[in-house]
């Protein structure tokens, strides 16, 4: 799908997010990345199989404490 030199992650890698935008939308809170990615305002992902990744932002005001 990527035309880029030095290609995006493709939407089956770890790092799916750090692809190109192709489109932003921000007032209806998502992006289109290069590699088919719809991404969401909050975190949320459509990958363009079809699956769904969960939002996985933490939620405000949850505090990560070390162990």
């Amino acid at each position: 799908m990527c035309q880029h030199q030095t290609p995006c992650p493709s939407a089956e890698s770890a790092d799916r997010e750090s692809a190109r935008l192709v489109a932003h939308h921000p007032e209806q809170g998502w992006s289109l990345l290069c590699n088919g990615v719809v991404l969401f305002e909050d975190t949320g992902e459509l990958l363009p199989d079809g699956r769904v990744i969960a939002p996985h932002r933490p939620l405000a005001g949850q505090v990560m404490t070390a162990a």
